[in-house]
């Protein structure tokens, strides 16, 4: 399965309605109805949601006359579940079959690592924390990019303006950062509305 398709179906399932609304669906079929009442939500709500779940996979819908249910797709719940548990098998098979470094060379390279992420910040940050300029080189760019995100919540949704007032804290151009973190996965934005990605999917050098 492709990484891709991992992605979209765990976004479209990073909503705690929807998680909810999975749980509901486990003990069997529901109309949008019935679902709204007992989330205590509107009938516009349930249809948006519903509509990332089946366009995820995550559910499925047959109509009885004039009334549409719902069904949770437990074969394709299923095989995404085992696809990320392969995803983690594969990588974890290739660290082991990469040639083993001395711990002393490990340790080097995270020390020379670290070194270098500290110069380009002190390099592009002023004394009082202001973005001097946006780098142009994509490295420099990532890692003064990783330091600003690092100050927003995990987990929490941020609106647009909230995000613009955030970036302005370090430079003016709050519009090319914001692309820039939507564009580099440190952040989604759906709806206008923004979140952090989990640390594996930011951009890497």
């Amino acid at each position: 399965m492709q990484l891709d398709t991992l992605v979209t179906f765990h976004k479209a399932l990073a909503d705690p309605t929807r998680i909810r609304i999975l749980a509901i669906l486990a003990s069997g079929p529901l109309h949008g109805q019935a679902l709204a009442g007992k989330l205590g939500v509107t009938p516009p709500t349930i249809t948006h949601h519903m509509a990332k779940l089946r366009d995820a996979g995550a559910v499925y819908e047959r109509r009885d006359k004039n009334t549409i249910y719902f069904y949770l797709h437990e074969a394709n719940m299923k095989r995404h579940s085992h696809a990320i548990l392969d995803v983690l098998e594969k990588a974890k098979d290739q660290v082991e079959e990469d040639v083993p470094q001395g711990a002393s060379e490990i340790e080097q390279g995270r020390t020379d690592m670290a070194a270098e992420q500290l110069q380009v910040i002190r390099n592009f940050m002023t004394s009082d924390g202001k973005l001097k300029q946006i780098p142009v080189q994509r490295k420099k760019k990532l890692i003064v990019l990783e330091h600003m995100v690092r100050g927003l919540e995990r987990g929490r949704k941020y609106q647009e303006r909230e995000i613009n007032a955030y970036i302005k804290t370090f430079h003016e151009d709050f519009a090319t950062i914001r692309r820039e973190f939507v564009m580099n996965h440190y952040m989604y934005r759906e709806n206008g509305i923004y979140e952090l990605n989990p640390e594996a999917l930011w951009a890497k050098e």
